[in-house]
């Protein structure tokens, strides 16, 4: 049995196990992996005895039968099994793959890097305050304030003061190639994605409704509930988008490059609204507003792909190469060129890690024969 035989058993048979735990049915509902399942991705992408194991593994590959091999099987989970379980299944075919790639890279046919200035992105943030002073927050700083306090990768505000009847508002700018994660004085919690903004208050008036505006960006709220800050409703504004809260977490993806909004809800009720329209929605919708024609449309979605990014996972499914792309280049910091025009719908099914350096993504994008070439040059990627 050659190699990646034993790996697809293998996957297959981690997968089947983790099917028999019987996860809670809100899990399987929700198509989310559960802590175990995590944890498990998280080891495999980065302990240090996975790694070497799948090195020795990919030195006893037979490249062109096991190749074939692994094309056929990645696609079988997609189309044909449980969509829990193909997760998994395709998780564990990606990761042998990034290994059995690593013996391509001095091929006479492998592609010319020029220069490679290109970095993994990290927790950072620009915080504008009351008073319009900025503060840089990232790894191996801290901050403090008399509001708020930053050990560089969170940033902290404290419980809102009773008596205060103020508002004074706060920024939260994350660049491209950062990302960063807050808790409010009301106490819910909002993780920021690259090349975004977050406009909140200092500290919320007891009582009245907690505003916060999603400037630009994406981000994913895990919102306090009313009935833990005095009855109060919460709300998330976005260009003409009101998003009011009658649960707790959700994803709101809004960049400004981009027409349109997507809300998609993970626990609880969201009302979605514009104008006089209104929707609510529930858990695994998603709701896609066009910011041109002022329609949106409700949908049901598999929420796992949409908010893996705050785990530290890209996860693709059915997206095509120019949108997978512009999730890579705000997290990479880099611009995308398509010399190939053609290539930009194709499409790519996959499990990547954001602490993977981009050589590693590209390589595994061409050994699927997505693309046939790419060059960087020191920012710039060029597919080919």
């Amino acid at each position: 049995m050659s190699v990646f035989n034993k790996i697809f058993k293998l996957s297959k048979k981690t997968a089947k196990s983790l099917l028999n735990n019987k996860p809670p049915k809100k899990l399987l509902k929700t198509e989310l992996f559960s802590e175990e399942d995590k944890a498990y991705i998280l080891k495999e992408l980065t302990n240090k005895e996975a790694i070497e194991r799948r090195e020795s593994l990919a030195n006893q590959i037979n490249t062109e039968d096991d190749w074939q091999l692994v094309k056929k099987e990645i696609t079988k989970p997609v189309i044909k099994l449980n969509r829990y379980y193909a997760a998994v299944a395709v998780l564990v075919a990606c990761l042998a793959v990034g290994y059995l790639i690593k013996q391509n890279y001095t091929s006479v046919d492998a592609p010319q890097i020029i220069v490679n200035n290109i970095e993994v992105g990290s927790d950072k943030a620009t915080l504008t305050l009351e008073d319009g002073s900025q503060v840089e927050l990232g790894e191996g700083t801290s901050f403090e304030s008399e509001n708020a306090n930053s050990d560089g990768e969170n940033l902290i505000y404290k419980k809102p003061n009773p008596k205060n009847s103020q508002i004074a508002y706060n920024y939260l700018t994350i660049p491209r190639g950062g990302q960063f994660f807050v808790e409010l004085s009301d106490g819910t919690k909002v993780w920021l994605n690259s090349e975004s903004q977050l406009k909140y208050p200092v500290s919320f008036v007891e009582g009245d409704t907690r505003k916060v505006e999603l400037i630009y960006g994406e981000a994913y709220f895990d919102v306090s509930p009313s009935t833990e800050n005095k009855g109060s409703k919460f709300k998330v504004y976005n260009n003409n988008q009101e998003i009011k809260v009658l649960g707790t977490e959700f994803n709101v993806k809004a960049y400004k490059e981009e027409f349109n909004v997507y809300t998609t809800l993970v626990e609880g009720k969201v009302e979605v609204g514009i104008d006089d329209k209104k929707e609510v929605l529930k858990p695994s919708q998603q709701s896609n507003l066009d910011l041109q024609t002022k329609k949106f449309k409700v949908y049901e979605i598999d929420v796992y792909n949409e908010i893996s990014w705050r785990e530290g996972i890209f996860s693709f499914e059915n997206k095509n190469l120019k949108d997978i792309m512009a999730v890579l280049s705000r997290w990479y910091d880099t611009d995308v060129i398509f010399e190939n025009k053609s290539i930009e719908k194709e499409e790519f099914i996959g499990v990547l890690g954001k602490d993977q350096d981009i050589v590693e993504i590209l390589k595994t994008i061409q050994n699927f024969g997505i693309i046939s070439d790419y060059q960087i040059n020191d920012k710039t990627i060029i597919l080919k």
